[in-house]
């Protein structure tokens, strides 16, 4: 799923909040390089080791057991609805440990059940963008969005930005200020291709 829409109403209270953890987190001068973070920041998680969210969409199916099989959207307390085995708490887990999960569930009504866990719809996360880009606000985005993708769904940068002035600001914790240039970001160079985006990021650009 790509950039699925600019989010504006409750924005403003959204962009205060970050603001306000931007404030907090930092000073001017204060940042960190992305080629200087750890990997935790820079390792982008294969979709084998996605971990299931509220909002995801999942695709279960129990092979020649279409009543048992069920397309459902993960609630707010993490689980979802699953025929014959009611609520399955499902958040956090990855879908190949939640199919090991269910098909041992499921020995008590069919043999050797055989079951398949798919992510139809990702839950999208919020990011704000701040400065000069062309059109600042919040925005929702597919989990796996990079920094760059997250430039083009606000236009792009205007004439005055600076081409080595773009950071991602988080409140943590820990807190985090983390520096990329465009021309890293526009040409895909790791690690500023592969810095995983959080729920709400701010983006600023001077």
């Amino acid at each position: 799923m790509r950039l699925v829409r600019d989010v504006v109403s409750g924005s403003i209270v959204r962009l205060a909040l970050v603001l306000l953890g931007l404030a907090a987190c930092s000073s001017p001068g204060q940042f960190v390089w992305v080629a200087q973070l750890p990997a935790q920041y820079t390792a982008r998680p294969s979709e084998k080791d996605y971990r299931i969210r509220d909002g995801d969409m999942l695709n279960v199916k129990v092979f020649n057991q279409e009543a048992m099989s069920t397309r459902e959207r993960v609630r707010s307390d993490g689980r979802v609805a699953l025929p014959a085995l009611g609520d399955v708490d499902v958040r956090g887990k990855r879908p190949a440990d939640l199919k090991q999960q269910l098909e041992e569930k499921l020995k008590g009504y069919v043999n050797a059940p055989s079951v398949t866990v798919s992510i139809e719809e990702f839950q999208p996360i919020q990011v704000s963008v701040l400065g000069e880009v062309t059109h600042p606000g919040s925005f929702a985005l597919d989990p796996r969005a990079t920094v760059a993708q997250v430039l083009a769904s606000a236009g792009g940068l205007t004439d005055y930005a600076s081409r080595d002035g773009i950071y991602v600001v988080r409140a943590g914790p820990p807190p985090l200020r983390v520096r990329f240039t465009y021309e890293d970001l526009s040409r895909g160079i790791p690690p500023s291709q592969a810095f995983v985006l959080q729920d709400g990021d701010l983006v600023v650009v001077e």
